[in-house]
């Protein structure tokens, strides 16, 4: 096992308060301490949509004491990964990262019953990613 992460993912969505908590929250959990997990916003919301919270408390990870943070140039060139989840040109760019853009509904205002898809959504798209992650260390 490596002292040093394989890889930086940063998921970026306008409020980084819902799709991108859930994915770091999912990457965090199931990775470990093998990927660096961070997320950020355009313009991030005040807290954590209380039904993305729920919704991953029902699949046993806990998000609730994450907070929305900014998306600073920083973040992004400390990254070799940046998903953006709808957060349009406010996304810098910089060459040699890997960018995706994971087109999901925002989860903003609606209750858990309607979160579940899209947290169900983000998990596959998590572990899809974390394969591609180890079969690039692997290669």
């Amino acid at each position: 096992m490596s002292s040093s992460p394989l890889a930086s993912v940063l998921f970026v969505c306008v409020h980084n308060a819902g799709r991108s908590q859930m994915a770091a929250g999912f990457l965090s959990h199931l990775a470990g301490d093998r990927i660096e997990v961070r997320s950020a916003g355009s313009i991030p919301g005040d807290q954590v949509n209380p039904s993305a919270v729920e919704a991953m408390k029902e699949v046993g990870i806990d998000i609730a004491d994450a907070k929305p943070k900014v998306l600073t140039t920083e973040a992004v060139q400390a990254s070799d990964y940046v998903i953006t989840m709808g957060c349009g040109d406010a996304c810098p760019i910089f060459p040699g990262k890997k960018y995706l853009d994971w087109a999901l509904e925002d989860p903003a205002g609606k209750g858990v019953d309607a979160v579940r898809p899209i947290r169900d959504e983000i998990k596959t798209r998590i572990e899809a990613l974390i394969a591609e992650i180890d079969a690039k260390q692997e290669a």
